[in-house]
């Protein structure tokens, strides 16, 4: 078996603000796994936030063994990047091998298309309010927040989409504090659900919290083992692929997720079409999506994937699974 790797820039359609920087591109790694005649393909997007980068990601999957198959996979790399590429591109060879499409495999049923949130960076409030109004068709908008300003944001937001569903991304932002004084406002507003917002180190202030708007795990949830530090802090859980290491755990998340009764979101990293097509599959019947990230590039795939006024609908076979 080969593991190929490579480097990919992607600009984005305009920058892209959250509460911790702003980027005009999206740096990906793309993994071609072979074996034999057969080759699959899988992306992933370090995150600085889990200590990642381009050269560690890239020397984690440098140091593959010759041989392994996916089950063993979930060994020899921790829930990450690095193990996402690789085991999406292992979906992907085993599907074209077998002559099936990935959900067959998993044993799913073909996945029809889901609506997906639509991401409106931080920046100032006139200007966040005139990209909602350009986004007022969307039915689900989503906010990133996480500073003093939040409120005139969310206002201006609201003004600009008066009728789209709004939830809200604080990366780490706030206190518990602030969530609790904030919660009425953000509910008055329509907000219908808020992302992460306390620090994942900092979490435990959630504990016996009423939280009237519900509350959802980004970064304190990554994988299965994550799940029991989670219990009386959160009400749904942000699976994304780059997280769990990849669809073979996203899927087992899911399913354990909500059988402890969680509702489940499916988020992603700022990626290309390549990274959002597995979590597809993940994404049927969740709670809420958030698969946007091909919309926010003005490049994408060859053969991207299809939004339409019904959502994002599952890959073409010539861009995976």
């Amino acid at each position: 078996m080969r593991v190929e790797i490579s480097r990919d820039t992607f600009p984005l359609a305009q920058v892209f603000r959250i509460a911790r920087g702003a980027r005009t591109e999206a740096h990906v790694l793309s993994v071609k796994v072979t074996d034999g005649d057969v080759s699959g393909w899988g992306e992933c997007v370090p995150y600085a936030r889990y200590g990642e980068t381009l050269d560690s990601v890239s020397a984690q999957l440098e140091d593959l063994p010759d041989a392994f198959d996916r089950a063993a996979l979930q060994g020899l790399l921790p829930a990450g990047a690095a193990r996402n590429a690789v085991d999406c591109a292992m979906w992907d060879l085993e599907a074209k091998r077998a002559g099936k499409r990935a959900w067959e495999l998993a044993g799913l049923a073909a996945p029809g298309p889901e609506i997906t949130a639509y991401t409106l960076s931080l920046d100032e409030p006139d200007v966040m309010e005139a990209e909602a109004r350009k986004n007022a068709a969307r039915p689900l908008l989503k906010i990133k927040l996480g500073t003093p300003d939040d409120m005139p944001r969310l206002e201006a937001v609201r003004r600009g989409a008066p009728e789209a569903k709004i939830i809200v991304d604080a990366n780490e932002g706030w206190s518990a504090e602030v969530y609790a004084d904030l919660a009425p406002h953000l509910i008055r507003l329509g907000v219908a659900m808020v992302e992460q917002p306390v620090p994942a180190g900092e979490d435990d202030a959630l504990l016996g919290m009423e939280r009237p708007l519900p509350v959802c795990a980004d970064e304190s949830c990554h994988d299965r083992a994550s799940l029991p530090a989670l219990k009386g802090k959160y009400d749904m859980v942000n699976i994304k692929l780059d997280k769990t290491g990849g669809l073979t755990e996203a899927l087992a998340l899911r399913d354990a997720a909500l059988a402890e009764g969680y509702d489940v979101m499916v988020g992603c990293m700022v990626g290309s079409s390549l990274a959002m097509a597995p979590a597809v599959l993940v994404a049927q019947g969740a709670a809420v999506v958030d698969l946007d990230g091909p919309l926010l590039l003005a490049e994408d795939r060859a053969e991207p994937l299809h939004y339409d006024e019904a959502g994002v609908h599952a890959p073409a076979i010539g861009l995976w699974g």
